[in-house]
């Protein structure tokens, strides 16, 4: 301390800022910590029954994890007469002060009037001199700790005014600026991590746009490389990425949960090993709500692999901008789970989020639902009721990205607007128009043909036993086709453009109750009815239901074509199309052939008059299959015309 006074008597003071900088960087880290410490005495002392939470990471990473009676303390407070009794409390005090200044000398210094924040600095000191004792009140624990700009100050609130005041001036006092950080005081090797942070910061950050934040300044504190990134407005998200050897080391607390979630699930492909993480809660931090903390670890064997992980985290910090905010605007339209799937492509597609936000975010989506088809949607719907969430989710990513792309270029809203009004109304087309519900009813069916022939394929001894299991299953799978013509019928009600589709499904439907029947028989001639089936019978049936599967499979494939069929579609699209719905009325044909082949050999092979029965019964059911098949395949052809024209 004396050569430091020496110093600055002789009128060079700015040679100590630096100094002063990096120890108030040190100091409010530890204030941090002071201050979290007594949230959680005091929600300790609320809930004693509750586990104090496990603060050693954040002791060690502030440098007091020698300071045994803050890591004690939780432990120790108790609820007296409505105040907080801490007996750390004079020690807690102390510890308040002088950090407190030491972290306030370089703002002070550098500051040239004396109203602010000098003024505001005494205040606190002089209110912390007041403290006697080991108890506080309610007001004075408040007063401490809470971080709400729109009531009274509170020492919390002075310390991150502070750490912003100290992130300018650390950039006033940058030596060098590297790649667009403020860097001063760092060593040679220091550069090449700065560099490759730098280098996926900037490769992102034009995806903010005009938003305030990735300011970045770069120092070094002993053994460690601290990498500072102030992420936006927002008073509590600053990042401090500590680099030491190989090891990469970054505590991150965040008010929301979900944002948490995400930023775990970005830095996840680069390695990164979370440790701590917990959901804490206090009366006066985030309005009572529940905030999660950890820290996340790298250790990259090599300096490539280390400059590599470092681009990484760089790139991936600007997606937290903001990112809450277009979640919510984003349940508009999709459910929590959709809108975090949403926000994760674009930036996986390295898009983010915030040009859709300045392009009219919601308002650009509820746009382009109103002009698209008459009676695709009605008021109050949500997107991902029409397109069904995947659906939705897709548009939405693909909006995200399109804005991103269309503001980079300088594009205008207008044309952005109506990007997103012809992908919706062909998404409407492709998804809205009940395809969703067809292919599902289709691989019902397809799972019954397919059932049913399996077992006709069967040997005399294991018949039985395959027929009880198909049996059972095929009565579920007909249960699950009908509720989805259930939900059709709903839907339609809401939406009367379904009525085709309603059509369609009623029609499959048929397909589906004439297989579950054909399985029901074949329990029956399981059940000692075989006599006198022989190979001749066995293949005859079997040759009628795998052609009745063919069938099956075809309609399964014109309805995946006509997903994607309109007026501009490919010729090779709707060739293939037709040929696939007519593979169907072909396979009909077959099936009447079949059907007097099986006759023949039921008749001149069975004798036992409930095992004819029986057979010529399945062989009825199988052929029906192929009869209502072909009635759903014209009128699939029926709908896909019509949707055709109108697109026209």
């Amino acid at each position: 301390m004396l050569k430091k006074q020496a110093v600055a008597s002789l009128g060079h003071r700015g040679l100590l800022m630096p100094v002063w900088v990096k120890a108030a960087l040190a100091a409010n880290d530890r204030l941090k910590v002071y201050l979290t410490v007594l949230q959680a005495s005091a929600t300790r002392a609320a809930h004693p029954d509750q586990e104090p939470p496990d603060l050693s990471s954040e002791l060690r990473a502030a440098g007091l994890e020698t300071a045994g009676w803050l890591h004690d303390m939780p432990a120790g407070a108790s609820a007296v007469d409505g105040a907080l009794l801490l007996p750390e409390l004079p020690a807690l005090v102390t510890a308040l002060s002088e950090d407190l200044a030491v972290m306030a000398r370089p703002v002070l210094e550098a500051c040239t009037d004396d109203v602010e924040p000098h003024a505001r600095v005494r205040q606190w000191q002089d209110w912390l001199a007041g403290l006697k004792g080991e108890q506080l009140d309610r007001a004075h624990l408040r007063s401490l700790t809470h971080g709400q700009r729109h009531g009274d100050d509170s020492l919390h609130l002075l310390v991150m005014d502070l750490h912003k005041a100290i992130n300018r001036l650390s950039a006033e006092l940058a030596s060098e600026v590297i790649e667009g950080a403020h860097v001063w005081q760092i060593d040679e090797a220091d550069r090449a991590c700065i560099r490759a942070f730098m280098r996926g910061l900037n490769r992102t950050a034009p995806l903010k746009f005009d938003h305030p934040g990735l300011d970045t300044a770069a120092t070094r504190d002993g053994a460690r490389l601290l990498l500072q990134n102030d992420i936006g407005t927002n008073d509590a998200h600053v990042l401090v990425i500590q680099v030491e050897g190989r090891h990469i080391s970054l505590p991150y607390s965040d008010l929301h949960r979900s944002r948490f979630a995400f930023f775990q699930a970005m830095l996840g492909p680069l390695g990164g090993i979370w440790s701590g993480v917990e959901s804490r809660q206090t009366a006066e931090l985030n309005e009572g709500k529940a905030y999660t903390v950890g820290t996340v670890r790298f250790e990259p064997e090599t300096d490539a692999a280390l400059e590599a992980t470092l681009e990484g985290i760089g790139a991936r910090i600007v997606y937290l901008i903001d990112w809450n905010r277009a979640r919510k605007r984003l349940l508009h339209f999709v459910d929590k789970v959709g809108a975090v799937a949403v926000l994760t492509a674009a930036a996986e597609a390295e898009a983010g989020h915030m040009g859709w936000l300045k392009a009219g975010g919601e308002h650009l989506v509820w746009q382009a639902m109103q002009d698209v088809d008459q009676g695709a949607f009605r008021i109050g719907d949500r997107l991902d009721e029409v397109l069904g969430a995947e659906g939705a989710r897709h548009f939405l990513v693909d909006v995200l990205v399109r804005s991103s792309e269309a503001l980079r270029r300088g594009e205008p809203a207008a044309l952005l607007a109506d990007e997103a009004r012809m992908l919706l109304s062909r998404m409407v087309h492709q998804r809205g128009a009940g395809f969703d519900l067809l292919e599902e009813h289709a691989a019902w069916c397809h799972a019954l043909a397919q059932g049913v022939s399996d077992v006709l394929l069967q040997g005399h001894d294991g018949l039985r036993d395959a027929a009880a299991d198909l049996a059972a299953r095929a009565k579920a799978w007909e249960r699950r086709a009908d509720h989805l013509v259930m939900q059709a019928r709903q839907e339609a009600e809401r939406r009367p453009r379904l009525a085709p589709v309603v059509q369609l499904l009623s029609l499959s439907d048929d397909v589906a109750d004439a297989l579950e029947e054909a399985a029901f028989l074949i329990g029956l001639v399981a059940d000692h009815h075989q006599h006198g089936w022989n190979v001749e019978v066995r293949q005859a049936l079997s040759r009628l239901a795998q052609t009745v599967l063919q069938a099956v499979q075809e309609h399964v494939k014109a309805l995946a074509i006509a997903r994607t069929l309109d007026h501009a579609s490919e010729t090779n699209d709707t060739d293939a199309f037709l040929a696939a719905t007519w593979n169907v009325v072909r396979a009909e044909k077959q099936c009447d052939e079949l059907l007097r082949h099986a006759r023949r050999e039921i008749l001149r092979n069975v004798q036992d008059a409930p095992a004819l029965m029986l057979a010529n019964d399945l062989a009825l059911s199988l052929e029906l299959a192929s009869d209502r098949l072909l009635a759903a395949g014209y009128a699939l052809r029926a709908l896909v015309l019509d949707q055709s024209v109108k697109g026209a």
